[in-house]
């Protein structure tokens, strides 16, 4: 076996602190970035309001000429609530309003300073983070994910190297302060409750298997995470679409940044199918793993049994939600549900279940 590296695991533990600090300053970040642009549009919403009473009492071939102009800002309900900024968002490039989420979720309108450099600290954040597992390998002499220290802080940065990946391609930086959030939580829990000193793996996890089988097994949880804080999103966004409906006040002005609840859980459910593929090659692999290592393929293992109910769970939320309309708020549910089992399989089972794969009460697998 390769000798631990002490230092190096200290210096492991530096970078896991610093980026556990730039991810909170990034969530800070982030946190403005909402209050911030929520003002912005109520800002935008009043203007839209005040034009649509001028117009009212212009004459009619006037008010007809302002009327335009003004539902270019948005559209304005009987009672003078305005629901088309609220729901659809502009992101014109010539629009006055700020850069927010439409229904495709692509980039458009004014640049949001907060929200940039929300990103760049995330992106910080994750470099420092993943320096330090890289550094608690090679202290350790191996992979790092040997146990629920290395599987918190390992996914941590996941989540957020996924969250900056997608954002490549679609603004959901409404989404960055629950999921930035989420890596700081798991940062704060590997340092405080799973911290173990660098170590030699047990037997039963000396093979290329847990290269394999760990790391789809962690990327799968990171893009349910990332659906899981979508999915919360989304049945906040339906209760206030009712809200608004209603011409009741907008009591989650913040809730201006994301798009329709239709347009989270249709992304949500795209991601949720990537991830279930990927769940789906950790069964398996998980399986020729225990058939190699015990001599059989399927032992009713709790750990073994958790990873079939999470499987059995995201199938049956793609099922509902693809052949028995199983949509909006019970699709929801039922994936926050799943990522709920994935959270509990990684935790629970391993701190208060005994079995072949407790590994004295710290390992992810």
């Amino acid at each position: 076996m390769p000798e631990i590296n002490e230092q190096l695991g200290e210096y492991s533990a530096l970078f896991m602190l610093l980026a556990g600090v730039t991810y909170a300053v990034a969530f800070c970040a982030f946190t403005w970035d909402l209050v911030v642009s929520s003002r912005t549009t109520r800002a935008i919403e009043a203007q839209s309001k005040q034009a649509a009473e001028t117009a009212q009492a212009e004459p009619v071939a006037v008010g007809s000429s302002r009327s335009a102009r003004a539902s270019s800002l948005g559209s304005v309900s009987a009672n003078g609530t305005t629901l088309d900024l609220a729901e659809r968002p502009s992101t014109h490039s010539g629009s006055s309003s700020p850069m927010l989420a439409d229904e495709s979720m692509k980039y458009g309108g004014e640049r949001r300073a907060a929200a940039r450099a929300a990103v760049a600290l995330t992106l910080l954040a994750a470099l420092l983070n993943g320096t330090g597992v890289l550094l608690r390998g090679l202290a350790a002499g191996r992979v790092p994910w040997g146990n629920m220290y290395e599987f918190c802080t390992t996914g941590g940065f996941l989540v957020a190297a996924v969250f900056l990946i997608v954002l490549t391609r679609r603004d959901l930086r409404f989404l960055g302060t629950f999921v930035v959030g989420l890596s700081l939580i798991m940062l704060f829990a590997a340092s405080s409750a799973f911290w173990v000193p660098v170590g030699h793996l047990v037997p039963a996890l000396q093979s290329y298997w847990l290269v394999i089988h760990v790391s789809i097994a962690v990327l799968s949880a990171s893009l349910f995470t990332l659906t899981f804080a979508m999915s919360v999103l989304q049945l906040l966004q339906s209760h206030r679409e009712v809200v608004l409906t209603s011409g009741k006040r907008d009591r989650l002005p913040f809730m201006r940044l994301a798009p329709s609840a239709l347009s989270l859980e249709n992304l949500s459910y795209r991601l949720n199918a990537i991830a279930f593929v990927g769940w789906t090659l950790t069964l398996i692999f998980g399986a020729m793993w225990a058939e190699k290592a015990w001599g059989r393929y399927w032992g009713w293992d709790t750990k073994e049994v958790w990873t079939f109910v999470i499987w059995v769970v995201f199938a049956g939320y793609l099922h509902a939600r693809a052949t028995r309309g199983w949509t909006g708020t019970r699709a929801a549910w039922l994936s926050i549900v799943g990522y709920a089992c994935v959270v509990f399989n990684f935790t629970a089972v391993n701190i208060f279940f005994t079995g072949l794969h407790s590994y004295g009460g710290v390992s992810p697998n």
